[in-house]
């Protein structure tokens, strides 16, 4: 059976090259908003979070007609610490559309999820985005685009892939991008012509592969995904099994069925081959489980999600101020909460470690954790997290780590302090191409040197250099990496900050919080600008005689503190230190709080190294 009247189609691309706002147009040109209706700028990106940062952070399902036609849209992350989200979804898809910036050309995540795509034989359809941005170079990015194709090994079909040129903002295509396109009446026809319509046995027995897990707090798990074979009803009993875990095997109840219209979830009583839906009712399922029938159990092939490549320690707060800004604190929560996220996040691992207080969190990437942690933080949950570290591998009885392919589109003034610090991190050039004034740095670089580079970088570029990477490989261990050069201003005792003390610590470094802060002793209140930590009193206030007027505090001038983001904060953390996340307050810390005890181990630490 082929399904003439449907079409299951993934976008992918690199991170901001357009996927969402093409998405967005592609809903509204095929009916799916009435023509008075107020819709969101990304509509596709629900989250709080992928909102404010402007990624999708996890895929979305969403339809649209054209010509009495369905289209299956799956709307994948660009980021590559989201690289699980892509591989799995792909699965559900006979085609993709590639998206390519008219001005960046393919980046290091455009390889990656393209090479997926290609690996698992789908068909494509190229669309250079954004068109009509003036520093758009569309010829020598066409030419990119082809030498990607042939350096992944493209098929010959997929080779002769056809290729639109679209601007998602205006909601336009065209077959030439000297030719203005109008609308994107090109861009569906070349779907509906080019990719191949979903076919399988409609009376065969179920076979239906979940690619991906949504949780609700009212049914449980559902579980979506596409239809591969036969039929499936409401109310039928079905058997759940996995191919990479021959243990699987149990009889469960389908109680509710959806398909995805426009932006919305409808039930259904019935679906067939080709189909894209939602199962509820199915208790444990998981992310590769197939659906078949009882007497039938034939599991789908499952492509091998990639390993985390990154660790964090996540732990409870035991900080002077634990419990006082948080509702979930304790050890048992923060287990609940972690094992809640591995029903969604396949790139996720968690494993205990010798506390029961504290987990280790594997990812993708700091911003694969760093995306967790600030969502479990805004949930109410009061953590402390590690340094991120790498996770090593032993191939061929050597220990290896893993490196990344980092892209760095920077000024021409900007080149060689880049070079040289990535130089110091042991990274190694393998592409130097200029752009107009602009220079693109192309480096296989190790994970572990990436970390805290990034806010080098942009002030290295003034704030104008791009930077992304994307996993490339695991190889031998190189030496010790020179990580954060300067140490940090330690307040010495807990209290509440004032303008005094500040104004005197502010002459050792610079701060991180201003006055009518409460701070503990050994809480991280600064960066100083040398190596090594400076304890200071952020708690002083000035010693008020009937000679000196209390008052005169105001003609103190401080400088304005630093405010670090989240990342940031991951960033700066020195070894020996540690993030404490609550709702409210983000407080970087010493492991060990009392001034004595860290002395001590710093004074027995150098004895060894003597």
């Amino acid at each position: 059976m082929i399904r003439q009247d449907l079409r299951n189609i993934a976008i992918i691309a690199h991170v901001d090259h357009g996927k969402t706002t093409l998405v967005n147009e592609m809903l509204r040109q095929g009916g799916a908003f009435r023509e008075n209706q107020v819709i969101a700028d990304r509509v596709m990106d629900s989250g709080d979070l992928e909102r404010e940062r402007g990624i999708t952070i996890l895929s979305k399902n969403c339809s649209c007609t054209y010509n009495g036609i369905k289209i299956n849209i799956i709307d994948t992350p660009g980021h590559a610490d989201f690289g699980g989200e892509v591989e799995r979804v792909l699965k559900m898809a006979d085609g993709v559309l590639l998206l390519v910036d008219a001005a960046e050309g393919p980046m290091p995540q455009t390889r990656f999820v393209l090479s997926k795509a290609l690996e698992l034989g789908l068909m494509l359809v190229v669309v250079v985005n954004k068109v009509d941005r003036p520093d758009a170079r569309v010829h020598e990015v066409v030419d990119e685009i082809l030498e990607l194709l042939l350096d992944l090994g493209a098929s010959e079909e997929q080779f002769d892939s056809p290729m639109l040129f679209c601007s998602g903002r205006s909601g336009t295509a065209s077959y030439s991008h000297e030719v203005p396109g109008t609308d994107l009446k090109p861009l569906f026809e070349t779907i509906v012509n080019y990719i191949k319509p979903p076919q399988g046995d409609e009376n065969g027995s179920l076979q239906l592969l979940v690619s991906s897990v949504d949780y609700n707090d009212y049914v449980g798990r559902v579980g979506v995904g596409r239809i591969e074979r036969g039929s499936i009803n409401v109310g039928e009993d079905v058997w759940i099994c996995d191919y990479h875990d021959p243990s699987v095997g149990r009889r469960e109840r389908v109680s509710a069925l959806f398909q995805f219209t426009d932006v919305r979830r409808e039930s259904c009583e019935k679906a067939s081959v080709g189909d894209i839906v939602a199962v509820s009712g199915i208790g444990e399922v998981n992310i590769g489980n197939t659906v078949c029938e009882p007497e039938k159990a034939d599991p789908v092939p499952f492509v091998k999600i990639s390993e985390p490549t990154v660790e964090m320690t996540f732990s409870v707060n035991d900080s002077p101020f634990a419990g006082t800004e948080g509702e979930f604190v304790t050890s048992r929560q923060l287990k609940e909460r972690l094992e809640r996220e591995l029903l969604k996040d396949v790139s996720l691992r968690v494993e205990p470690t010798d506390s029961t207080d504290s987990f280790k969190v594997c990812g993708r990437g700091e911003m694969h954790l760093s995306i967790l942690i600030e969502t479990m933080r805004r949930e109410g949950y009061e953590l402390m997290v590690s340094p991120p570290r790498v996770l090593y591998e032993t191939i061929d009885g050597k220990v290896c780590e893993p490196y990344e392919r980092l892209v760095c589109d920077v000024p021409q003034e900007s080149v060689g302090s880049v070079m040289e610090k990535i130089g110091g991190r042991r990274g190694e050039l393998v592409e130097m191409t200029p752009q107009g004034s602009r220079t693109r740095l192309e480096f296989i670089v190790p994970s572990r040197g990436l970390f805290g580079y990034r806010n080098e970088f942009l002030s290295d570029t003034r704030g104008e250099g791009i930077m992304s990477s994307v996993f490339e490989k695991y190889d031998e261990r190189k030496g010790e990496i020179p990580m954060r050069q300067n140490g940090s201003l330690v307040a010495f005792e807990t209290g509440e900050s004032v303008t005094y003390g500040l104004y005197n610590a502010q002459e050792r470094g610079a701060l991180f919080i201003g006055p009518g802060v409460k701070v503990y002793a050994g809480m991280v209140v600064g960066a100083a600008p040398k190596p090594g930590d400076i304890t200071v009193n952020v708690c002083k206030k000035k010693h008020v005689s009937n000679m000196r007027a209390s008052g005169s505090d105001e003609a103190l001038r401080l400088t304005p503190p630093r405010q670090l983001s989240l990342e940031q904060c991951i960033e700066y953390l020195a070894e020996d230190e540690l993030l404490e996340v609550t709702p409210k307050s983000l407080r970087i810390r010493k492991r060990l709080l009392d001034h004595a005890a860290r002395m001590r181990e710093l004074s027995k630490k150098k004895a060894q190294e003597d």
